[in-house]
């Protein structure tokens, strides 16, 4: 069993991020919240659950989502939320995740990052 133990790869645990959440996505997510529980009643709770599960994630693991194409900021994230089908886009300054815009899938274009 000594063999096995020096053939695992060492733990890394990254220090999570501090999360900050902009005007607009504050807006957008405010507005998903309230449509979502009005149209939504089986799963009332499903936006705030879903973000929460996710910027878990992106605190400690930032490069998980894909790179947005067409904003022009650098940096710009999205990561798809299956469930809710949204996206979540984001970036990494310094040691802070910027929470960029909530977007509906189906909408055409991105937001204007």
């Amino acid at each position: 069993m000594g063999n096995l133990a020096e053939a695992v790869a060492p733990l890394r645990v990254n220090t999570p991020l501090r999360i900050e959440v902009t005007d607009d996505a504050r807006t957008q997510i405010a507005a998903a919240v309230a449509w979502w529980a009005k149209n939504r009643p089986d799963a009332p709770g499903a936006i705030l659950e879903d973000l929460d599960r996710t910027l878990g994630f992106l605190c400690v693991q930032p490069t998980m989502g894909a790179r947005a194409r067409r904003a022009t900021l650098s940096g710009v994230r999205r990561v798809t939320l299956s469930r809710i089908r949204y996206y979540l886009y984001y970036r990494v300054v310094d040691d802070v995740l910027q929470v960029l815009a909530l977007w509906h899938t189906s909408r055409d274009l991105g937001p204007s990052l």
